[in-house]
C-alpha cells in the first residue's frame, strides 16, 4: 500500500507522499514547483508549462523514495529526463538512491575516459546512456555516505573507482585509494583533493580547474545566496572541514556541483572570495 499524499501540496494532478525523507533532490530539479514544508517537500502549485511538467517528471525519477506521484497516470514527456546536462560535458544523472539519502551523482564526458562522480541507483535507463555515450572509466567517489550502486556500475563498464583510504570500507572494490599526502591527478585536467571534515575520507573532485564535484563538504544556499557547510551533518570533525575548505580556497573553479544542496555558477573570483568569507564565518563560530 503507497503512503497517502501529503496534505501540504497543493491541489491537483500531482503530489508528493508523506513518505519523503526531505533530501530536498526534487526541489534542486524544480525549483518554483516544489519547495520545503514542515521538514517535507511538497508541491506548492501544479506545473502548468511543458518546461513545469518535464521538471515534474524529473522530480519523479529523482526522488529516492519514489515519493512524487500523481493522482492518475500521466504521459511521459517525449524527452531526455535524466542525464540532465549541466554545462558542457557534465550531466546530473538522477535515479538518487536512498542508501546515498538522495544525493546528487554526476557523469562527466572526457576524451580520455569517461567519469561518474559519485553513484545512482543502478537502472537499465542509466546503464545504456552510459552505454551509448562511451561507458565509464573512472568512478569518483566523495566519501563513505554516497557510494550507492558504485560497484555495480564498476563491474558493469570495468571502470576504475577512486576513494580515500579512510572511507574505503565503505567501497572495498575500489581499485584506488587517496590518502592525505598528495592531491593526484586521476587523468588530464582531472584531481582529486581530499578534505577531511564531513567525513574523515572526504574529497573534493576538480575538473579542468573549472568544475568542482564537492560531495557533502560544500553547497550553495538560495536561503543565504551563499555558499554553506553543512554543520548538523558534519560526522568527522567541524574543525577539520573549516581548514579543508580555508586550503581548497586557493583552486580555482566557476561551477559548483554537490552531493546534497544547491548546485551553483559563479565567476571563479567570486567563488573563491565567497569561500574565503565562508571560512572566515565557520571560524568565528
Amino acid at each position: 500500500m503507497k503512503p497517502p499524499r501529503n496534505t501540504d501540496s497543493a491541489p491537483g494532478e500531482w503530489y508528493i507522499d508523506t513518505a519523503c525523507i526531505n533530501c530536498g533532490a526534487s526541489r534542486h530539479v524544480a525549483p518554483g514547483l516544489i519547495v520545503e514544508r514542515n521538514d517535507k517537500s511538497i508541491f506548492v502549485r501544479q506545473p502548468g508549462t511543458p518546461e513545469e511538467q518535464l521538471a515534474a517528471w524529473r522530480a519523479v525519477f529523482v526522488c529516492p523514495t519514489a515519493s512524487v506521484r500523481s493522482e492518475t497516470k500521466q504521459l511521459r514527456p517525449n524527452a531526455v529526463i535524466f542525464p540532465q546536462q549541466i554545462t558542457s560535458g557534465v550531466w546530473r544523472c538522477g535515479f538518487n538512491s536512498r542508501s546515498s539519502f538522495g544525493a546528487h551523482s554526476y557523469f562527466a564526458s572526457r576524451a580520455d575516459g569517461n567519469l561518474l562522480i559519485d553513484s545512482p541507483r543502478y537502472t537499465a535507463e542509466l546503464v545504456k546512456w552510459f552505454d551509448d555515450a562511451g561507458g565509464i572509466a573512472h568512478i569518483l567517489l566523495s566519501h563513505r555516505d554516497d557510494v550507492a550502486d558504485a560497484d555495480k556500475y564498476a563491474r558493469r563498464f570495468g571502470a576504475r573507482v577512486w576513494i580515500h583510504r579512510e572511507d574505503s570500507s565503505a567501497a572495498p572494490y575500489a581499485t584506488d585509494l587517496l590518502d592525505d599526502v598528495s592531491a593526484p591527478t586521476i587523468a588530464a585536467g582531472v584531481q582529486a583533493v581530499p578534505v577531511p571534515g564531513h567525513t574523515r575520507g572526504s574529497v573534493v573532485y576538480l575538473l579542468d580547474d573549472r568544475i568542482l564535484c564537492s560531495g557533502d563538504s560544500l553547497a550553495w544556499s538560495p536561503r543565504e545566496q551563499d555558499l554553506v557547510a553543512f554543520r548538523d551533518a558534519c560526522w568527522y570533525s567541524w574543525a577539520e572541514l573549516t581548514e579543508s575548505l580555508g586550503k581548497l580556497a586557493m583552486y580555482r573553479f566557476e561551477w559548483l556541483l554537490p552531493g546534497h544542496g544547491w548546485l551553483a555558477h559563479l565567476p571563479a573570483k567570486e567563488m573563491s572570495a565567497r569561500l574565503v568569507a565562508l571560512v572566515a564565518r565557520m571560524r568565528n563560530g
